[in-house]
């Protein structure tokens, strides 16, 4: 009999995979998509931004629907936009038309994000909180196991175009999951209705809350890396390093491993050595690797071997450094837990979402810029959790 965290993991996570499944099954596509577009790389690198600004702003619309609302019903809107916008793609004749449905997939998507966040606040706080979203984190990481591999393999038969024809089964199959299998988590009694005044004094709470903005950004700094390497490696991997898509899928998936495998030991670490010092802890280790690696890329070794075991190192890092983040963020906002999650996320996501767009520009193919962008965001997240944090453990707060 599984236990009833497991059972919420395991429906959290399949949604919470949704996003990434989307990213990760479309980035060995990204070289052939460029060339039967007619397009550069950094062009093509506009349908990630794209996304991934779109996805990082909505989540302050969806964040107020779900404290008024409930948790199902702003999921049943994210899948079916989702849907929609997906077969967009899969039909998008030119660029601009790929770009702006990549932007309404990051609205629909963006509910499939800030709900499961929002569930966990309402069912834990602390380290249960930290060890139900480490579980989730476990059943997301199949998507960057799978879906490279997925695409490329799709690919070969269908063009990239496929691609997008499976993920309108994904999306299907996502909404189908918020019907029939996510539970209601907040109770009609604990439901505030949308008020511009009461959302903006809330927002006003958040935004003057310096540990909630640190962390929030610390996190965001460490997605930024994630979301940098995720736009860049197809095409230093495919054009530095001379990989096939399905070679790369496979280079892919072994970085990916170290964070998601990683994340599953943050909650029993931070109950041992506590929470902040496993986060500072972390984040040191974060920076050294990462400032490792750009010093040996910017030598010129960096070879395919130490650039993917160094990368492994540091995204293991990143894998105590978000889950434990975020978590603690949220712990003393129960009561606005929708808020705070979409808030949160949207500050994250933008984050990402510009330093893909600011470093597109110097990206040229190789190691090397992408490498130099990983280690200044692991530098600022670091920096900022020693200025802005101390060194005082955060206590949970109480539902």
């Amino acid at each position: 009999m599984t236990s009833p965290m497991f059972r919420t993991a395991v429906v959290l996570g399949l949604l919470s995979a949704v996003g990434p499944f989307t990213i990760d099954m479309y980035l060995p596509a990204l070289p052939m998509l460029a060339a039967d577009l007619g397009i550069d790389e950094a062009a093509s690198q506009a349908t990630i931004s794209a996304y991934f600004l779109a996805f990082g702003l909505v989540q302050l619309v969806y964040g107020p629907l779900a404290d008024a609302f409930g948790r199902k019903r702003p999921v049943y809107v994210g899948a079916s936009i989702f849907l929609v916008a997906t077969i967009g793609c899969a039909l998008a004749p030119t660029l601009p038309w790929l770009v702006a449905f990549r932007a309404l997939q990051g609205v629909g998507c963006a509910a499939l994000m800030v709900m499961p966040r929002a569930v966990v606040r309402d069912m834990y706080t602390g380290h249960e909180a930290t060890r139900l979203v480490a579980m989730i984190m476990l059943v997301v990481s199949v998507s960057p196991m799978l879906a490279p591999l997925t695409g490329a393999v799709m690919m070969t038969f269908t063009g990239w175009r496929g691609i997008f024809w499976i993920l309108a089964g994904v999306a299907a199959v996502a909404l189908l999951l918020a019907v029939f299998a996510l539970r209601e988590t907040l109770p009609p009694e604990r439901r505030r209705p949308v008020r511009p005044r009461q959302l903006a004094l809330s927002a006003r709470r958040l935004l003057r809350d310096p540990t909630f903005m640190a962390l929030t950004f610390v996190a965001g700094f460490g997605m930024s890396s994630f979301f940098v390497f995720i736009a860049s490696a197809s095409f230093v991997y495919t054009e530095q390093y001379g990989l096939s898509p399905m070679q790369f899928s496979l280079a892919f998936a072994t970085n990916a491993v170290g964070f998601f495998g990683a994340s599953q030991f943050a909650a029993p670490l931070g109950r041992r050595i506590g929470l902040m010092r496993m986060l500072r802890l972390a984040l040191t280790g974060f920076a050294c690797t990462s400032l490792t690696l750009l010093a040996i890329t910017a030598a010129g070794y960096a070879s395919l071997p130490v650039l993917i075991g160094l990368l492994l190192a540091g995204n293991a890092c990143l894998g105590l450094v978000i889950p434990t983040s975020q978590v603690m963020a949220l712990d003393p906002h129960g009561e606005i837990a929708g808020l705070a999650s979409s808030m949160g996320g949207t500050l994250q996501m933008l984050t990402g979402g510009l330093m893909v767009a600011a470093t597109g520009p110097f990206f040229d193919g190789t190691a090397l810029p992408m490498v130099a962008v990983i280690a200044l965001c692991a530098v600022m997240a670091l920096g900022l959790a020693l200025l802005a944090l101390g060194r005082g453990e955060r206590s949970p707060q109480p539902v």
